[in-house]
């Protein structure tokens, strides 16, 4: 990177430190609870959700003593049967894998955190023929998007993403749902999260069908959804990318700012 560039970058990423690392990371919890440094987060469907700005200066044995009880909090709640507990790769936190695994935690892939310009993203791209992107707002359409999203990540189909979206979408906190589609089958599909009271929108579950791949449909995606994201004022945009998704958004000029790496545990 040349010095502006890496000097961008970390404008970025203290932008993310600031903006987004706090209740705005978790705009649908339904109860947030402070844990020292931590933010013990409940979503509906019994997930847990622990994140922070920072751990100060806390060291190994400190984090070993603050895990168990910070996941002592969901443990003891029977309607909670998983927690993530979400961690950076550019924060002081001394053992804090090692401590996370010793609690039942295991880590998931880690990802690339994205942040770029809005507008280097809301450019033309040509579709294949055939191909429509649209917003979605029914709620047969959110359940189609949300088995499509299910199947090209390995789950299991189920209601319970879709649920949650359709809740999101009755609270109308700005949250967009976007498809592309092919002969009435959706092909591609992801959503907007603008975020209050910062500069940012997020783009997240980014999903398309294998067949599809390689064609400029993703991209094409994204730029609709950057376009949005400028109508309501929003400069930066912001992901957490596999490696999939990361030379997409690298080409539209977003930089990687950092890794994130979240850890699962399952009652």
């Amino acid at each position: 990177m040349s010095r502006d560039e890496l000097s961008r970058s970390a404008e970025f990423l203290h932008a993310y430190d600031t903006q987004l690392r706090t209740d705005a990371e978790t705009p649908s919890a339904t109860k947030i609870t402070r844990l020292g440094s931590l933010r013990l987060v409940t979503f509906a469907g019994g997930r847990g959700f622990i994140t922070y700005q920072t751990l100060g200066d806390a060291s190994a044995e400190s984090l070993r003593r603050l895990v168990p009880e910070a996941l002592s909090y969901f443990a003891s709640d029977n309607e909670i049967n998983r927690v993530e507990w979400k961690t950076r790769g550019h924060d002081h936190a001394p053992g804090l894998s090692d401590a996370l695994l010793e609690n039942g935690f295991i880590a998931d892939e880690p990802e690339s955190i994205m942040i770029g310009d809005a507008q280097g993203l809301a450019v033309d791209v040509p579709l294949p023929e055939g191909v429509s992107l649209r917003r979605i707002y029914a709620e047969s359409d959110v359940r189609a998007m949300s088995a499509m999203q299910d199947e090209v990540f390995g789950d299991p189909v189920s209601d319970e993403m879709a649920n949650a979206l359709l809740h999101r979408l009755s609270l109308d906190d700005g949250m967009e749902l976007w498809v592309g589609e092919a002969d009435g089958e959706i092909v591609t599909a992801g959503r907007l999260e603008p975020v209050a009271d910062s500069d940012f929108a997020g783009i997240w579950g980014g999903a398309t069908r294998a067949e599809w791949r390689g064609r400029g449909i993703y991209r094409a995606l994204t730029a609709v959804r950057a376009r949005s994201a400028i109508a309501m004022g929003k400069t930066l945009i912001h992901s957490d990318s596999t490696d999939y998704s990361r030379p997409i958004l690298e080409r539209s000029g977003l930089v990687a700012v950092s890794t994130t790496t979240p850890y699962l545990w399952k009652r």
